[in-house]
């Protein structure tokens, strides 16, 4: 792949990420805090494989994309700390629970640390991502 497309890649997932990270804040203040989760832990996602973008990576399923962010963005590079890489890893088990678990409560202090978490993943991601384009 062209450097210019795995650029534009990246950029579209940073798109996509703050798209989900506005949805998520919007649920969030309208106390929809289950969907806020949700939207949360998408907004992560996609920030994370804007990330494997530069390295030209891509997962097919959660627990693929969590290998190989570990792999390189925590063990490989330490970009982002096991403690930050554990932040994703609740996301998706919240996000798992408000959407599958009839029964979860989730709690507005869960939701809104849910929604920081992804706003410091888009953030830290976009950084990156600019830092690469400079390098290039």
């Amino acid at each position: 792949m062209e450097t210019s497309e795995i650029i534009s890649l990246a950029k579209l997932r940073l798109e996509r990420a703050k798209e989900l990270l506005d949805e998520a804040e919007m649920l969030l203040e309208k106390e929809g805090y289950k969907s806020a989760n949700n939207r949360a832990f998408y907004s992560m996602e996609k920030s994370v494989k804007a990330l494997l973008a530069l390295k030209e990576k891509d997962a097919k399923s959660h627990v693929g994309l969590l290998k190989m962010f570990h792999n390189d963005y925590v063990h490989e590079t330490c970009v982002f700390t096991k403690e930050e890489y554990a932040k994703f890893q609740n996301a998706g088990t919240i996000r798992s629970a408000s959407d599958y678990d009839d029964f979860y409560v989730c709690s507005k202090e869960d939701c809104i640390r849910t929604v920081e978490d992804a706003r410091y993943y888009y953030q830290k991601a976009s950084d990156y991502v600019a830092e690469y384009i400079t390098s290039k």
